[in-house]
């Protein structure tokens, strides 16, 4: 009998079989499952490296219940400092295993499916939480994310300005290059966050800050925010006056009260509870609380990145894959 195949995805494929609207929509429904309890999400396992900033992490997921469940994780390293360099931040690979023989599926390169489903649920959490009529998006950081970002806002909102800063404002420059050229809409380099970020009806954060780059009293009335770069309980974006002003919601709770620093540094501080976590976004998306309460509400969505979102988008991928005749087939052993 032929060993069992797994199918190897390269970047390459995984950008072709995930497009920004698709992925928007697998991660609606790997959300709604984080929050009625049909998926298993164990906080990450991360291991740091003495004397750097940098990691490696180890982040496990169940999507779904019974036969059809799909179980997966993915491995990275998580290098900060590669925002200076040829490299990715997060290098690594996504494995999907099926539910019935432990087989293993696929094995997916990390680094596309990361950026891709990381901005689609930024581009979610504004379908929910932004103003209707949104158009002018601040983006801090100009790193992998920053494409990817402005592609999933404009999925859900018709946006008619960009204005993008960076710490290295020629990488700022470089992106602007780019966007203009890949979209239809006016990108705006800002010499200060300050100045992108005021009368932004969207904002972005992704940068790989460890203290805030945005301050609260930047936000306009009505503003929403997608804080996605921090991950470490230490690490933060936001100042507090920021997180203090707006209504916030969390991609999941348990991972919030363990691992943002956005929230967590507030919070040491006094100037918040644990019930300023309004809800998750599949909470939104269930119906089960309100999200923006009126007009000039400052919103706040904090994404951390959650493993089913992996999982998820490789099933997603794998499927379309397998349909196509997508990636190289590998014989890697399984069966006796």
């Amino acid at each position: 009998m032929k060993n069992p195949e797994t199918l190897l995805l390269s970047d390459v494929d995984v950008r072709a079989l995930l497009p920004m609207k698709e992925c928007i929509g697998v991660m609606e429904r790997a959300l709604r499952s984080v929050t009625d309890g049909s998926s298993v999400l164990p906080l990450r396992t991360v291991m740091r490296l003495d004397g750097t900033p940098n990691a490696f992490a180890a982040m496990p997921a169940v999507v779904g219940k019974g036969a059809g469940a799909s179980l997966g994780a993915k491995i990275i390293t998580v290098f900060p400092g590669n925002d200076a360099t040829p490299y990715d931040s997060h290098i690594g690979v996504v494995l999907l295993f099926d539910a019935e023989h432990g087989k293993l599926l696929a094995i997916a390169d990390a680094s596309s499916i990361t950026a891709i489903r990381t901005s689609a649920v930024s581009g979610l959490a504004t379908r929910l939480l932004a103003r209707e009529d949104a158009k002018e998006l601040a983006i801090l950081g100009s790193g992998v994310l920053a494409m990817p970002h402005l592609e999933a806002v404009r999925c859900v909102r018709d946006l008619k300005r960009v204005r993008v800063w960076s710490r290295s404002g020629d990488r700022a420059k470089e992106f602007a290059v780019r966007a203009r050229k890949q979209f239809d809409v006016e990108i705006v380099v800002s010499s200060t966050a300050r100045e992108a970020v005021e009368s932004a009806d969207v904002i972005c954060t992704i940068t790989a800050a460890r203290m805030p780059v945005l301050e609260g009293a930047w936000l306009s009335p009505g503003a929403h925010v997608n804080a996605v770069g921090a991950s470490l309980p230490s690490a933060r974006e936001l100042d507090t006056a920021a997180v203090v002003r707006s209504r916030l919601f969390v991609d999941r709770r348990e991972s919030t009260l363990s691992e943002a620093g956005d929230f967590l540094v507030p919070r040491s501080e006094g100037a918040i509870t644990d019930a300023h976590i309004l809800g998750e976004l599949g909470d939104l998306l269930a119906g089960s609380v309100k999200g923006r309460v009126n007009r000039d509400d400052v919103t706040l969505f904090k994404s951390l990145g959650l493993a089913v979102e992996d999982v998820a988008a490789l099933r997603h991928i794998h499927g379309k894959a397998v349909a196509t005749g997508t990636g190289t087939s590998v014989a890697l052993g399984g069966l006796r």
